[in-house]
């Protein structure tokens, strides 16, 4: 398996969303699986709308959620590269230019889609004569070219979806290169997985017959075709998940507080055949990934979902996780996190057990009785059975009456962990002297 390589190719033209998201993290569970190398490759070919600020981003992003990568490229470094297998493909005719400007494309589309037909380029390229072509460039034309697929079947299996099987005379020879000279994503991702030695992609299902097209471009290559494995789309609330259609990213997930492996664990098996639960390592996530397990329906991404996965996430997450990010010891993170949405909440209950409050007294009686049969310390979970049931015999109290009370001057908080948990984390004195009303 030492040769087993695969790829995250992001388009620095945006933000990262949830849909590539969902893909960086099958691609590199599929790498760690197996035991092969993740790349990252910046696919920037695109020069108006790439930016560095979008290319930082998803970098940030990657590393945040582990998904660190091996060995990265960018695109608009080998543009020699590209222009050199260009250049080998025409020679061989796998490549030609064409002189329709897009209008006159957009008409023929028109035609033939009226008369019940795909909307196939005719080739009509092939036939230009020498004076045809030099009129065009008279007139100031500038060709884009073409990819020009072979007769046949176009076959596959894939990892998610099976057989795949494609006519090539049902398909449009692609543009690879447009009037201006720059590349479409088509050849250049294809040269790209070749001479990186990339064994399989995990793409969307926005992909499968631009895979297809690909065949015939590493067979031109001369070069081995990896396994694909391609994606059924996520869905959101406004369609297909898009950074086009702003829907909502990583980094705003980041900002409200989700937990990396949260959103890697809902992700990867979102769309399963398995329960959506919570892995705490991305090696053991990696360990589990079963692309056989993947239906083929479009699962809906739902963020109010994922929120209530997070809070469950949390509320089971080792203190291995969180040490470091908390100022508290492995004994108050077990007692809080049951009653945690976030990681960031248990720094209000450190205020509570280990800071100075004031204390809010609904009824002095009570909590002054309540004080005077403190027993002494050390205290433990079953330490405030003994005293609540004392309190309740001496005050004649129960249910509401008694524990609102008590749990507004211990903490100034209606609601929060047990108070049998929380009574062992403050100490005897601060507790006494809540009780009594004093800031403590």
């Amino acid at each position: 398996m030492a040769d087993i390589k695969v790829r995250f190719a992001p388009s620095p033209t945006g933000y990262m969303h949830i849909g590539n998201t969902r893909t960086a993290v099958f691609n590199w569970l599929l790498a760690r699986k197996l035991g092969g190398r993740f790349m990252l490759r910046i696919d920037d070919t695109d020069t108006l709308r790439s930016k560095k600020e979008y290319e930082d981003s998803l970098r940030e992003v990657l590393r945040w959620m582990g998904l660190v990568w091996d060995e990265e490229a960018r695109q608009s470094a080998r543009i020699e590269r590209y222009n050199q297998v260009v250049e080998d493909l025409k020679q061989k005719g796998r490549i030609y230019a064409c002189y329709e400007t897009a209008e006159e494309l957009e008409v023929m589309r028109k035609r033939l889609m009226s008369r019940g037909l795909p909307p196939i380029y005719d080739r009509g390229a092939l036939a230009l004569s020498a004076e045809q072509i030099a009129a065009y460039k008279a007139e100031g034309r500038r060709p884009h070219y073409r990819f020009k697929l072979q007769p046949g079947t176009i076959e596959w299996t894939d990892m998610v979806r099976g057989v795949c099987r494609y006519d090539a005379s049902n398909l449009a020879d692609p543009v690879i290169i447009r009037e201006d000279g720059s590349y479409l994503y088509h050849l250049p991702s294809v040269i790209d997985d070749a001479d990186f030695g990339i064994t399989h992609i995990i793409r969307g299902e926005d992909h499968v017959t631009n895979t297809a097209l690909q065949i015939q471009m590493f067979e031109a290559l001369g070069a081995k075709i990896p396994a694909f494995a391609h994606l059924p789309l996520l869905t959101g609330a406004e369609g297909k998940l898009s950074k086009r259609l702003g829907s909502l990213g990583v980094r705003e997930l980041r900002a409200e507080g989700i937990e990396a492996l949260a959103i890697s664990s809902f992700l990867a098996k979102l769309g399963t055949s398995e329960p959506v639960t919570p892995f705490y390592s991305l090696d053991e996530l990696a360990a589990s990934l079963d692309l056989s397990k993947l239906g083929r329906a479009q699962p809906k991404f739902d963020v109010d979902e994922l929120r209530a996965f997070n809070t469950h996430f949390v509320r089971n997450m080792p203190y291995e996780l969180v040490r470091g990010r908390i100022n508290a010891d492995e004994g108050f993170w077990q007692a809080v996190r049951g009653n945690l949405n976030l990681v960031a909440d248990a720094e209000q209950w450190q205020k509570i057990c280990c800071q100075k409050l004031k204390p809010i007294v609904e009824d002095a009686a009570l909590t002054a009785t309540a004080a005077a049969v403190l027993p002494p310390e050390p205290w433990t979970t079953e330490t405030f059975g003994a005293w609540i049931a004392e309190v309740k015999k001496l005050s004649g109290k129960n249910g509401k009456d008694l524990y609102h009370p008590l749990r507004m001057a211990l903490t100034a908080a209606a609601e929060g962990p047990e108070l049998k948990i929380l009574l062992p984390l403050i100490s005897a004195d601060r507790a006494r002297r809540r009780l009594l009303g004093e800031e403590a």
